[in-house]
């Protein structure tokens, strides 16, 4: 099975057109710029080696396969090239280096690689997201079925057996279990939203149902939606398996499509997917939905506002391969949403920034150890460098502080004094 697009491989001596030649030409000026800045090794085929560490056999190395169509893809589409490049297998990292040792310099001074005068084209030169990628109603499903509905197999593969897709919570990131520490960021969720016997919750974005379930176990009612018709088959079976379906409700439902009222609401890293033409009606029917003197609880990937702001028109490789619609707000965009359009308001922001990364280094982790029996699942071997890519640039992202997440507690009265 072979779910990935074509990545086109050009010969780097079959000669491209004029504007193609220069654009590679300005992508390999670029690069040689920025890598002379990052403490790193880069190897060409020739074993020429530059960067900022070309000397220091402990640096962590890249290396360059194919120069020519390396730079062909980089002049031709940028950051979407670069990782389509890892994915033809233009260029790799070194026998003695994990990819995330080498992605996180890049991602630690992500903002400045690119000369500034450059910088000031990006609207010019950065590619828009397909319109096919709006998350109206039929949009988002299909965004969602793009990645959740891939195959419950191969989740299996690499989450932990609660079969959790989230930032866990450890509180010791060299011996804490993983599924303990998913069970950790759970309860922290139930517990910011004040969900016991007898409360009504709203749980947008089911996952695999591991927070139904909790909930329900808790005592609560639970009305729980999604998208993916792989994960509400999955999820029913370990809501019946855990007996608890008398107390959870499972749909196949947008979030702008539900009524009723709750005296809680829980939705955990879905707002990245909701784009950001819809963050007021994402945050109004929040509102709308929750009873009075309820509780909200978030958890959100998050990145500084200026970046938000530098790259949400952006098309990104993660947008084209992994989650097509998908954008991740700051922390500002919330309090700004929120305070245009409810009456709600964040009371309290929990950040678990670096948990993000040793919950990644987890599921590398496992995929690779697992890669023999994904691989028997039909997966082809760019579907694997595009995933050991996506799992290690996210955790880079993590590690360098590029990225955050935060468990955020919403209502419509601050709790404080």
């Amino acid at each position: 099975m072979t779910i990935t697009e074509d990545v086109p491989v050009r010969a780097s001596h079959v000669p491209g057109p004029p504007h193609a030649a220069l654009a590679g030409l300005v992508a390999r000026m670029v690069f040689a710029r920025a890598v002379r800045r990052l403490p790193v090794r880069v190897r060409w085929p020739d074993g020429h080696r530059c960067g900022g560490a070309a000397e220091d056999p402990s640096a962590p190395e890249l290396v360059i396969e194919r120069p020519g169509e390396f730079f062909a893809r980089l002049g031709r589409d940028r950051m979407i090239g670069f990782g389509e490049a890892y994915m033809a297998g233009d260029w790799r990292a070194g026998d003695d280096t994990e990819l995330v040792d080498l992605l996180t310099p890049f991602a630690e001074q992500l903002t400045s690689l690119v000369p500034r005068p450059l910088q000031r084209l990006r609207g010019l030169v950065d590619a828009r997201r397909p319109r096919e990628q709006d998350n109206t109603v039929e949009g988002s499903r299909a965004n969602v079925h793009a990645h959740y509905d891939l195959s419950n197999a191969l989740f299996e593969q690499f989450l932990d057996t609660s079969m959790t897709y989230s930032a866990a919570w450890f509180t010791d990131a060299a011996t804490d279990d993983l599924e303990a520490a998913q069970t950790r960021k759970i309860d922290a969720v139930l517990d910011d939203a004040g969900v016991g016997p007898g409360t009504r919750l709203l749980e947008v974005g089911t996952g695999w149902g591991s927070l139904a379930v909790r909930a329900a176990q808790r005592g609560a009612t639970v009305t729980t939606v999604t998208l993916s018709r792989d994960q509400l088959e999955y999820a029913r079976g370990r809501i019946d398996a855990a007996g608890v379906d008398d107390r959870v409700e499972l749909a196949l439902r947008d979030y702008r499509e539900l009524t009723g009222e709750y005296d809680a609401i829980v939705s955990v890293e879905m707002v990245e997917a909701v784009g950001e033409a819809y963050w007021p009606a994402y945050f109004r029917a929040l509102d709308r939905l929750l009873a009075p003197g309820g509780t909200v609880a978030l958890q959100t990937i998050t990145m500084a506002h200026e970046r938000m702001l530098a790259t949400r028109h952006s098309y990104s490789w993660i947008q084209k391969y992994i989650f097509p619609g998908g954008l991740i707000p700051s922390l500002r965009a919330i309090d700004d949403t929120l305070e245009a359009h409810t009456d709600l308001q964040v009371v309290q922001c929990r950040d678990l920034g670096p948990h993000y990364a040793t919950t990644l280094r987890h599921w590398g982790a496992r995929f690779q150890q697992n890669w023999p029996r994904i691989q028997a699942l039909g997966f082809d071997e760019t579907f694997r460098r595009m995933w050991e890519l996506y799992l290690a640039y996210c955790e880079a992202g993590f590690r360098s502080g590029y990225l955050g997440v935060s468990q955020l507690q919403l209502t419509r009265e601050p709790t404080w004094t």
